[in-house]
């Protein structure tokens, strides 16, 4: 439409103008632009509804792994649960700014997002409701996993922006998703503020309310345990952005880049150290504690081996949980 409009100008223009040209212009300029940003205006509504509505889901769902467990408690018993509640932040913090911020644009891009993270979560992290493992009986537990969650949706907001500003720069098309996109320089303010509110809750997180609890369950502020180490790292990558920022007037494409840095980092710390790592005291994330019945034996001799069952009704019951077997 803009590309006729300029050749109706240009047309008048080396025409000579007069009446002719003008009912050219007319005759030619779209006659309904607004009713099809009306359209599109109503769509994007609607699909923010229907985001509103699947997020309430999610939250329900949530609610009723909590009220599923015997006693109640809070959903964040094992990596599963860590994940579903990471994921459903994600949402709420799109819902809570896409009007102040404009940001139904960015809409399809976290439902995709989520939907492919819980799609992971329920094939290869799904664990059966239980009890909460000894050391995450504490009200630092709520503490700790809200302001942790909190971070990780606003960080990964600021790293979805950032990847979309990349694309963006590096496209060339006039039509389609990314030529729609706000222009780069306001992409890139909105990652800035996504990671600028994120970074001081990932603080409070995993530099204070962390250690604390740390303390409170293990007797000392800093273990050099695997998670705490990659949280550590991923602060300094984003205090690295947002200082780069401030005082070496970082902007675009280095900055995306650097905050993208930090996303793989946050994921990786995440997710990835329950699998990586055989060391970590964090064991607990693997699984709530699973109570199962097991049969022993005892021994005769000193050599010969020699087992001898014991008695159905003396079966021991056997914990394992966060601090490893105990009768």
């Amino acid at each position: 439409a803009d590309l006729r409009v300029l050749r109706v100008i240009l047309r008048a223009v080396v025409g000579g103008g007069g009446a002719g040209a003008a009912a050219t212009m007319v005759e030619d300029v779209p006659a309904v632009p607004e009713e099809k940003a009306h359209r599109t205006e109503m769509a994007g509504r609607l699909g923010v509804l229907l985001v509103a509505i699947g997020a309430l889901a999610h939250f329900i769902a949530l609610l009723g792994r909590g009220m599923a467990a015997d006693p109640n408690r809070v959903p964040w018993g094992n990596m599963y649960e860590f994940t579903l509640t990471g994921t459903f932040v994600v949402v709420a913090l799109f819902l809570a700014t896409t009007s102040r911020w404009r940001l139904a644009w960015l809409g399809p891009i976290v439902v995709g997002f989520v939907l492919c993270v819980l799609l992971a979560d329920v094939l290869w992290l799904y664990e059966p409701v239980a009890p909460l493992t000894e050391a995450l009986e504490s009200y630092w537990l709520v503490i700790h996993v809200v302001a942790a969650c909190i971070a990780t949706g606003a960080f990964t907001l600021g790293g979805i922006t950032s990847v979309l500003y990349l694309l963006k720069a590096r496209s060339t098309k006039e039509t389609g998703y990314l030529a729609r996109l706000p222009e780069l320089p306001a992409l890139d303010r909105i990652a800035y503020r996504m990671h600028a509110f994120g970074f001081p809750v990932w603080t409070f997180g995993v530099l204070i309310s962390g250690p604390i609890w740390a303390h409170q369950a293990w007797s000392s502020y800093w273990n050099w345990d695997p998670k705490e180490v990659w949280a550590f790292i991923t602060w300094v990558v984003y205090a690295a952005y947002l200082h780069a920022r401030a005082t070496a007037g970082w902007r675009g494409r280095n900055a995306a880049i650097l905050a993208l840095v930090g996303a793989a980092t946050l994921w990786f710390n995440f997710i990835g150290i329950n699998f990586f790592s055989t060391t970590s005291q964090h064991s607990y994330a693997e699984g709530a504690a699973v109570e199962r019945t097991v049969e022993p034996s005892v021994v005769v001799g000193l050599g010969a081996g020699l087992r001898l069952p014991v008695e159905p009704a003396q079966e021991v019951r056997v914990v394992v949980g966060a601090e490893g077997p105990r009768a």
